[in-house]
This record gives C-alpha cells, structure tokens and sequence, in this order.
C-alpha cells in the first residue's frame, strides 16, 4: 500500500478498501476505527493504518466475523507480541457456528427436496409443499 497518499479523504479510503463511505463512518462510531484528523474544513483525513485497518475489518465481514469478534480480533492485533492462543480459539469458535450453519442449511436443503418430491403438479388447493410448510407453523 505504500502508493497510498500519506492522508486521504474518505471517498479514497471507500474505493481503496471497498467500503461504503457510511459503513466506514459507522465503524468509527462504534469505536472499530479510531476516529481520523480532520482539515481545518473539517473534513476527514485518513492514514495508511485506517486504510490497513479497514481492510481487515472489510475481510474479516467477509469471512463472516461478527462485529464483537472483530473487535477482538483488533484488539489482539494491537499486541503483537502475545501468543496467538486467543485469535486461534476465536477462529475455532467461528468455525464451529459455520459448521452449524452448514448442517442447518444441509437439513434445509433435504426437507426442500422432500417436499417438492410431495408435489404432483396439480392445484395449489392440493398442493403438497404449501401442505407441509402448514404443518410446520
């Protein structure tokens, strides 16, 4: 990143990282992003680190982190010296509600399946998968 500007204004910052200008102004205000200098217009003015920063708060969303555990995650970044226990049981934390998530969906996917093997291609009035998700509710 060093082709960076030494401060840039906020809409640089969204395209260099792909954040939407509110989003970054919302991570500054629920503390993610400390909060940048600003121009004597008051204008916002961020640093290579904000920008760094943004990234991987953006990468850790995509990740699916949610917005505690990136705050975590930040905070044990800022100590680079410590064992990295912590981030590995956050990671591990993380994985397993994927996993979770992969075998609701897996379950999801087979009483779909199982309900459209019920339709007969008839009237809504017969219908089989409208009948099942009645029985659900």
């Amino acid at each position: 990143m060093s082709e960076l500007p030494e401060i840039l204004p906020i809409g640089d910052v969204a395209r260099h990282t792909g954040i939407k200008v509110p989003t970054i102004r919302y991570y500054e205000q629920i503390g993610l992003l400390p909060a940048p200098s600003r121009t004597e217009g008051n204008r916002r003015c961020y640093s290579e680190g904000a920008v760094r920063r943004l990234t991987f708060i953006r990468h850790a969303r995509e990740l699916g982190f949610e917005i505690e555990a990136i705050r975590e995650l930040l905070a044990l970044q800022d100590e680079p010296y410590r064992p990295c226990d912590d981030v590995d049981a956050l990671a591990r934390e993380h994985l397993a509600a994927i996993e979770k998530k992969i075998a609701r969906l897996i379950a999801l996917r087979r009483e779909m399946k199982r309900m459209l093997k019920l339709c007969s291609g008839g009237r809504i009035a017969d219908c089989r998968v409208v009948e099942s998700i009645g029985k659900s509710a």
